[in-house]
Protein backbone atom coordinates (compact mmCIF):
# COMPACT_ATOMS: atom_id res chain seq x y z
CA UNK A 1 0.00 0.00 0.00
CA UNK A 2 1.15 3.36 -0.77
CA UNK A 3 1.93 6.26 1.56
CA UNK A 4 1.89 9.80 1.06
CA UNK A 5 3.18 12.76 3.18
CA UNK A 6 1.17 16.35 2.43
CA UNK A 7 3.79 18.48 3.97
CA UNK A 8 2.13 21.27 5.60
CA UNK A 9 2.48 23.25 9.26
CA UNK A 10 1.68 23.26 12.69
CA UNK A 11 -1.59 25.07 12.28
CA UNK A 12 -3.42 26.25 9.07
CA UNK A 13 -6.13 28.43 11.37
CA UNK A 14 -6.54 31.73 9.38
CA UNK A 15 -6.09 30.09 6.14
CA UNK A 16 -7.84 28.63 2.92
CA UNK A 17 -6.42 25.33 1.69
CA UNK A 18 -8.01 22.80 -1.21
CA UNK A 19 -5.99 19.57 -0.66
CA UNK A 20 -8.82 17.76 1.32
CA UNK A 21 -10.14 17.70 -2.48
CA UNK A 22 -7.16 15.41 -3.78
CA UNK A 23 -6.89 13.58 -0.54
CA UNK A 24 -10.38 12.44 -0.49
CA UNK A 25 -9.52 10.94 -4.56
CA UNK A 26 -6.64 9.34 -3.44
CA UNK A 27 -7.99 7.75 -0.12
CA UNK A 28 -10.33 6.28 -2.33
CA UNK A 29 -8.05 4.71 -4.34
CA UNK A 30 -6.15 3.13 -1.56
CA UNK A 31 -3.22 5.56 -1.10
CA UNK A 32 -2.60 6.51 2.42
CA UNK A 33 -2.34 9.95 3.07
CA UNK A 34 -1.40 11.93 5.97
CA UNK A 35 -0.49 15.80 6.29
CA UNK A 36 2.86 16.14 8.34
CA UNK A 37 4.34 19.29 9.97
CA UNK A 38 7.32 20.21 8.55
CA UNK A 39 8.46 21.41 12.39
CA UNK A 40 7.48 17.75 13.27
CA UNK A 41 10.75 16.30 15.63
CA UNK A 42 12.64 12.97 14.49
CA UNK A 43 10.32 11.71 11.96
CA UNK A 44 11.54 9.03 9.70
CA UNK A 45 10.59 9.82 5.80
CA UNK A 46 11.71 6.43 4.86
CA UNK A 47 8.18 5.18 5.71
CA UNK A 48 6.41 7.60 2.80
CA UNK A 49 6.88 6.79 -0.99
CA UNK A 50 5.88 10.25 -1.68
CA UNK A 51 6.40 13.73 0.38
CA UNK A 52 4.67 16.44 -1.64
CA UNK A 53 4.45 19.90 -0.22
CA UNK A 54 1.54 21.41 0.05
CA UNK A 55 0.66 23.98 3.19
CA UNK A 56 4.18 24.58 4.81
CA UNK A 57 3.11 28.09 4.68
CA UNK A 58 5.06 30.00 7.64
CA UNK A 59 8.43 28.23 6.23
CA UNK A 60 9.67 32.08 4.75
CA UNK A 61 10.06 32.72 8.43
CA UNK A 62 12.76 29.97 9.17
CA UNK A 63 13.87 29.35 5.69
CA UNK A 64 17.29 28.02 6.41
CA UNK A 65 15.50 25.41 8.95
CA UNK A 66 13.05 24.50 5.95
CA UNK A 67 15.27 23.61 3.58
CA UNK A 68 17.54 21.24 5.74
CA UNK A 69 13.76 19.50 6.40
CA UNK A 70 13.75 18.69 2.95
CA UNK A 71 17.16 17.66 2.27
CA UNK A 72 16.50 15.82 5.18
CA UNK A 73 13.47 14.06 3.08
CA UNK A 74 15.50 13.99 0.17
CA UNK A 75 18.44 11.69 1.17
CA UNK A 76 15.45 9.51 2.94
CA UNK A 77 14.24 6.69 0.49
CA UNK A 78 10.84 8.48 -0.14
CA UNK A 79 10.42 11.27 -3.12
CA UNK A 80 9.54 14.90 -2.45
CA UNK A 81 7.97 16.69 -4.83
CA UNK A 82 8.65 19.51 -6.01
CA UNK A 83 12.19 18.25 -6.10
CA UNK A 84 14.63 19.71 -3.90
CA UNK A 85 16.40 21.17 -6.72
CA UNK A 86 13.12 22.61 -7.95
CA UNK A 87 12.57 24.51 -4.39
CA UNK A 88 16.11 25.33 -4.03
CA UNK A 89 15.95 27.11 -7.40
CA UNK A 90 12.40 28.96 -6.55
CA UNK A 91 12.83 29.73 -3.02
CA UNK A 92 14.44 33.02 -3.61
CA UNK A 93 12.89 35.09 -5.85
CA UNK A 94 15.87 36.05 -7.81
CA UNK A 95 14.91 33.40 -10.32
CA UNK A 96 13.06 35.63 -11.59
CA UNK A 97 16.55 37.24 -13.61
CA UNK A 98 16.52 34.22 -14.84
CA UNK A 99 12.98 34.68 -16.64
CA UNK A 100 14.22 37.46 -18.03
CA UNK A 101 17.64 36.50 -19.02
CA UNK A 102 15.11 33.80 -21.14
CA UNK A 103 13.44 36.62 -23.02
CA UNK A 104 9.94 36.12 -21.28
CA UNK A 105 8.85 39.32 -19.82
CA UNK A 106 8.63 39.97 -15.64
CA UNK A 107 6.79 42.45 -14.01
CA UNK A 108 10.14 45.25 -13.53
CA UNK A 109 12.20 44.36 -10.83
CA UNK A 110 15.32 46.32 -9.06
CA UNK A 111 17.08 44.64 -6.31
CA UNK A 112 17.80 46.93 -2.50
CA UNK A 113 20.47 45.12 -0.17
CA UNK A 114 19.49 46.81 3.38
CA UNK A 115 17.74 50.18 1.62
CA UNK A 116 17.61 53.52 3.23
CA UNK A 117 15.64 56.28 2.95
CA UNK A 118 17.31 57.50 -0.16
CA UNK A 119 17.43 53.99 -1.77
CA UNK A 120 13.67 54.07 -1.91
CA UNK A 121 13.23 57.22 -3.38
CA UNK A 122 15.70 56.84 -5.94
CA UNK A 123 13.70 53.63 -7.05
CA UNK A 124 10.64 55.63 -7.80
CA UNK A 125 12.85 57.91 -10.01
CA UNK A 126 14.67 54.89 -12.25
CA UNK A 127 11.35 53.08 -12.18
CA UNK A 128 9.05 55.64 -13.74
CA UNK A 129 6.79 55.24 -11.39
CA UNK A 130 4.79 57.35 -8.42
CA UNK A 131 4.04 53.61 -6.30
CA UNK A 132 5.91 50.71 -5.71
CA UNK A 133 6.17 47.70 -3.99
CA UNK A 134 8.87 46.14 -1.88
CA UNK A 135 8.64 42.48 -0.94
CA UNK A 136 11.40 40.23 1.14
CA UNK A 137 13.51 38.15 -1.78
CA UNK A 138 12.33 35.09 0.56
CA UNK A 139 8.49 35.44 1.10
CA UNK A 140 4.85 34.11 0.43
CA UNK A 141 1.67 34.80 1.14
CA UNK A 142 2.57 38.58 0.86
CA UNK A 143 4.18 38.69 4.36
CA UNK A 144 6.10 42.17 4.37
CA UNK A 145 5.20 43.50 1.12
CA UNK A 146 4.82 47.25 1.09
CA UNK A 147 2.76 49.45 -1.19
CA UNK A 148 4.74 52.90 -0.68
CA UNK A 149 4.00 56.01 -2.58
CA UNK A 150 5.97 59.11 -3.73
CA UNK A 151 5.85 61.30 -1.37
CA UNK A 152 4.22 59.12 1.24
CA UNK A 153 3.92 58.28 4.47
CA UNK A 154 7.30 58.40 6.47
CA UNK A 155 6.46 55.87 9.24
CA UNK A 156 5.86 53.40 6.19
CA UNK A 157 8.72 53.72 4.47
CA UNK A 158 10.52 53.46 7.80
CA UNK A 159 8.94 50.76 8.35
CA UNK A 160 9.74 48.66 4.97
CA UNK A 161 13.58 50.03 6.27
CA UNK A 162 13.69 48.25 9.48
CA UNK A 163 11.88 45.17 7.88
CA UNK A 164 14.79 44.56 5.45
CA UNK A 165 17.77 45.57 7.30
CA UNK A 166 20.54 43.65 6.31
CA UNK A 167 18.32 41.97 4.20
CA UNK A 168 17.47 41.85 0.17
CA UNK A 169 14.34 43.66 -0.92
CA UNK A 170 12.97 43.63 -4.11
CA UNK A 171 11.33 46.64 -5.88
CA UNK A 172 8.76 46.28 -8.38
CA UNK A 173 6.33 48.97 -9.61
CA UNK A 174 2.62 49.02 -8.48
CA UNK A 175 0.44 47.45 -11.02
CA UNK A 176 -2.57 49.26 -11.63
CA UNK A 177 -4.41 46.37 -13.55
CA UNK A 178 -3.61 44.41 -10.09
CA UNK A 179 -7.01 46.53 -8.94
CA UNK A 180 -8.44 47.22 -11.97
CA UNK A 181 -8.83 43.95 -13.23
CA UNK A 182 -7.06 41.43 -11.53
CA UNK A 183 -4.16 38.84 -11.02
CA UNK A 184 -4.31 35.74 -13.59
CA UNK A 185 -2.71 32.52 -11.80
CA UNK A 186 -2.38 29.21 -14.35
CA UNK A 187 -2.43 25.89 -12.66
CA UNK A 188 -0.06 23.17 -14.01
CA UNK A 189 0.11 19.35 -13.00
CA UNK A 190 3.31 17.14 -15.31
CA UNK A 191 3.55 20.03 -16.87
CA UNK A 192 0.29 19.80 -18.50
CA UNK A 193 -2.67 23.09 -18.62
CA UNK A 194 -4.95 22.51 -15.80
CA UNK A 195 -6.94 25.21 -15.01
CA UNK A 196 -7.03 28.96 -13.50
CA UNK A 197 -8.74 31.67 -11.53
CA UNK A 198 -8.63 35.60 -11.33
CA UNK A 199 -7.84 36.95 -8.26
CA UNK A 200 -8.60 40.55 -7.25
CA UNK A 201 -7.74 42.27 -4.30
CA UNK A 202 -10.09 43.71 -1.62
CA UNK A 203 -10.85 47.61 -2.04
CA UNK A 204 -8.32 49.66 -1.00
CA UNK A 205 -5.53 46.74 -1.05
CA UNK A 206 -3.19 45.14 -3.60
CA UNK A 207 -2.79 41.90 -1.48
CA UNK A 208 -5.07 39.35 -3.81
CA UNK A 209 -4.77 35.96 -1.35
CA UNK A 210 -7.72 35.08 0.43
CA UNK A 211 -6.43 35.38 3.98
CA UNK A 212 -6.19 39.31 3.05
CA UNK A 213 -9.89 39.38 1.75
CA UNK A 214 -8.85 38.62 -2.07
CA UNK A 215 -11.66 37.72 -4.02
CA UNK A 216 -11.20 34.40 -6.33
CA UNK A 217 -12.98 33.15 -9.52
CA UNK A 218 -12.64 30.59 -12.15
CA UNK A 219 -11.22 32.36 -15.28
CA UNK A 220 -10.53 30.63 -19.21
CA UNK A 221 -7.63 32.21 -20.17
CA UNK A 222 -6.97 32.89 -23.85
CA UNK A 223 -4.61 30.24 -25.50
CA UNK A 224 -1.69 32.87 -25.93
CA UNK A 225 -2.08 33.33 -22.01
CA UNK A 226 -1.64 29.89 -21.88
CA UNK A 227 1.62 29.55 -24.05
CA UNK A 228 3.25 32.61 -22.35
CA UNK A 229 2.32 30.72 -18.82
CA UNK A 230 4.45 27.68 -20.46
CA UNK A 231 7.20 29.34 -21.73
CA UNK A 232 8.54 30.64 -18.34
CA UNK A 233 8.24 27.29 -17.08
CA UNK A 234 10.17 25.94 -19.73
CA UNK A 235 12.98 27.67 -17.89
CA UNK A 236 12.38 25.77 -14.67
CA UNK A 237 14.92 23.15 -14.19
CA UNK A 238 13.73 19.75 -13.49
CA UNK A 239 10.09 18.50 -13.44
CA UNK A 240 7.88 19.95 -11.40
CA UNK A 241 4.13 18.07 -10.29
CA UNK A 242 2.40 21.25 -9.83
CA UNK A 243 3.37 24.90 -10.63
CA UNK A 244 1.53 27.88 -10.86
CA UNK A 245 2.32 30.96 -13.02
CA UNK A 246 0.79 34.17 -11.87
CA UNK A 247 0.36 36.88 -14.34
CA UNK A 248 -0.23 40.61 -14.29
CA UNK A 249 -0.73 42.75 -17.45
CA UNK A 250 1.14 46.24 -17.65
CA UNK A 251 0.07 49.03 -18.56
CA UNK A 252 0.79 48.30 -22.23
CA UNK A 253 -1.78 45.24 -22.00
CA UNK A 254 1.02 42.84 -22.44
CA UNK A 255 1.24 40.12 -19.58
CA UNK A 256 4.24 39.68 -17.29
CA UNK A 257 5.27 37.41 -14.82
CA UNK A 258 4.91 38.32 -11.33
CA UNK A 259 5.99 34.97 -9.68
CA UNK A 260 6.36 31.39 -10.37
CA UNK A 261 5.02 29.41 -7.60
CA UNK A 262 6.93 26.18 -7.20
CA UNK A 263 7.16 25.46 -3.80
CA UNK A 264 3.82 25.76 -1.63
CA UNK A 265 1.31 27.20 -4.02
CA UNK A 266 -2.30 27.45 -3.27
CA UNK A 267 -3.85 25.56 -6.88
CA UNK A 268 -7.53 26.64 -6.38
CA UNK A 269 -8.50 23.03 -6.63
CA UNK A 270 -12.20 23.75 -5.89
CA UNK A 271 -12.52 26.42 -8.78
CA UNK A 272 -12.11 23.48 -11.42
CA UNK A 273 -14.36 20.60 -11.28
CA UNK A 274 -11.57 18.24 -12.96
CA UNK A 275 -8.89 20.06 -11.17
CA UNK A 276 -9.11 17.37 -8.04
CA UNK A 277 -9.35 14.53 -10.56
CA UNK A 278 -6.32 15.69 -12.48
CA UNK A 279 -3.52 16.62 -9.82
CA UNK A 280 -4.28 13.25 -8.00
CA UNK A 281 -3.57 11.69 -11.67
CA UNK A 282 -0.41 13.36 -11.58
CA UNK A 283 0.50 11.71 -8.15
CA UNK A 284 -0.15 8.52 -8.69
CA UNK A 285 2.09 8.88 -12.01
CA UNK A 286 4.77 9.82 -9.84
CA UNK A 287 3.89 6.99 -7.40
CA UNK A 288 4.30 4.76 -10.51
CA UNK A 289 7.70 5.96 -11.40
CA UNK A 290 8.79 4.94 -8.34
CA UNK A 291 7.13 0.66 -8.86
Amino acid sequence: MNRIAFLTMDSLDGFVTYDGLVREILQQRGIVIEEISWRAVDMDWSQFDLVVIRSPWDYQQHCHDFLDVLANIDTSRCCLLNSLEIVRWNVQKTYLKHIEQAGVAIVPTQWLLNPSEADIGAIFESLGCNEIVLKPVVGANADNAFWLRRNGPVEMVNSAIQTFQNQIALAQPFIESITTYGEVSLIFFDGEYSHSVLKTPKSGDFRVQEEHGGHIQSLVPAQNLIEFARRSLSIVPGNPLYARTDIVFLADGQPAIMELELIEPSLYLSFDSTAPQTFANAIERRLRTLA
